[in-house]
C-alpha cells in the first residue's frame, strides 16, 4: 500500500449511540423535534428579516447569514444520526464522510468569522453611532458576509483534502455520532503530523485572531457603556449585543468543552454528547436567543401574524 499510496478502505462504520433498542428510539424522537425546530426557528429568522421593513439593518443581516448556517450544519449532522439511531448504526462511504467532514468544519470555521464580524458591527454602533450608517453600508455587509462564507468554505477545504490522502487500511470503525476530525485522524495509518500541523495553523485565522478580535471589541464595547451618564442610557446601550454576547458565549463554550478541556476520564457516550453541543444545540439556542430576548424580532412577529390574520 505505500507504493500506491491509496486509500484502502473504502467505507467507515459509525457506531452511534451503542444503547438499548427503547433508548434509541426515544433518541430518534428526541433529535427528530429538535432537528423540526431547528429548522423552523431559523426560517422564521431568515423569513421575518427578508419582509420586515425595520429588520433591515446591518445587525439583522448578519442574523440572518447566521440563521443559513444554523441550517446547513444541523443539515449535514442530524439526518445521517438519525439513521443510525433506527439500524443502531451504519457505515459511510469514504467521500460521503470526508464531505461530511468539510461541511462540518467548514459551517463551523464560517460562524467563528460571522461571530467576528457581528461583534465589529456592535462595536461601531455603540463606540462609533454617528459614522455607523456610513461604515456598515449594504454593501460593506454583503462584502464581509461573502468574505465569511468564501474564507471559511475555502480554507477549510485544504486540511480536508490533506486528510483525504492520508491511509486508511483499517478498522475503519468510527465510534463516534459522525465523521469529526479526531477520530479519523486516529484510525489514519500514515503519519498525520502535517494534517495536525495544518488544524493549528488554520486555527490562528479562524479561532485565535477572530477570538482576539471579539474580546478587544467587547472590551470598548464596556468602557463606553460604562462611560454612559444614564442607567438607562447603559441599559440600552447593552440590550444591543447582549444577544450577539450570549451567542458568542455559548458557542466558544461548547467548543472548548469539546476540543480544549480534557476529555480524559471521560466515557465514549459523554464524549459524543459533548460533540452534540457544538453540532446541534448552539443551532437549536441561537433563534431562541434571538427572538426571546431581541424586542424588534418579537415585533416582528407580532405585525406578521397580525397581518395574516387581518388577510
Amino acid at each position: 500500500m505505500a507504493e500506491n499510496n491509496k486509500t484502502e478502505v473504502t467505507m467507515f462504520f459509525l457506531r452511534g449511540f451503542q444503547v438499548s433498542q427503547g433508548s434509541r428510539l426515544l433518541l430518534f424522537c428526541l433529535f427528530l423535534v429538535v432537528y423540526c425546530l431547528i429548522i423552523c426557528g431559523n426560517l422564521l429568522i431568515i423569513t421575518l428579516v427578508s419582509i420586515s421593513k425595520n429588520l433591515h439593518t446591518p445587525m439583522y443581516f448578519f442574523i440572518s447569514q447566521l440563521s443559513i448556517n444554523d441550517i446547513l450544519l444541523p443539515a449535514d449532522i442530524v439526518p445521517n444520526m438519525l439513521h443510525l439511531l433506527l439500524n443502531n448504526g451504519g457505515a459511510i462511504t469514504f467521500i460521503g464522510c470526508m464531505t461530511q467532514l468539510y461541511f462540518f468544519c467548514a459551517s463551523e470555521a464560517f460562524e467563528c468569522l460571522l461571530l467576528t464580524v457581528m461583534s465589529y458591527d456592535r462595536y461601531v454602533a455603540i463606540c462609533n453611532p454617528l459614522r455607523y450608517t456610513t461604515i456598515m453600508t449594504s454593501g460593506h455587509c454583503v462584502i464581509l458576509a461573502a468574505t465569511c462564507w468564501v474564507f471559511g468554505f475555502s480554507i477549510i477545504l485544504i486540511d480536508v483534502l490533506k486528510t483525504s490522502k492520508l491511509n486508511f487500511c483499517g478498522p475503519n470503525i468510527i465510534d463516534h455520532l459522525f465523521c469529526d476530525l479526531v477520530p479519523l485522524l486516529e484510525l489514519a495509518c500514515s503519519d498525520a503530523f502535517v494534517v495536525n500541523l495544518e488544524i493549528y495553523l488554520l486555527s490562528i485565522p479562524i479561532v485565535i485572531i477572530p477570538t482576539t478580535i471579539i474580546v478587544i471589541s467587547y472590551t470598548y464595547i464596556v468602557l463606553a457603556i460604562l462611560r454612559i451618564p444614564s442607567s438607562i442610557g447603559r441599559q440600552k446601550a447593552f440590550s444591543t449585543c447582549s444577544s450577539h454576547l450570549t451567542v458568542v458565549s455559548i458557542f466558544y463554550w461548547t467548543m472548548f468543552s469539546v476540543y480544549v478541556l480534557p476529555t480524559k476520564g471521560l466515557t465514549v457516550t459523554m464524549s459524543k454528547i459533548l460533540s452534540l453541543l457544538y453540532t446541534v444545540f448552539t443551532s437549536l439556542v441561537n433563534p431562541i436567543i434571538y427572538s426571546l430576548r431581541n424586542e424588534d424580532i418579537r415585533k416582528a412577529i407580532q405585525e406578521t401574524i397580525h397581518k395574516r390574520v387581518i388577510w
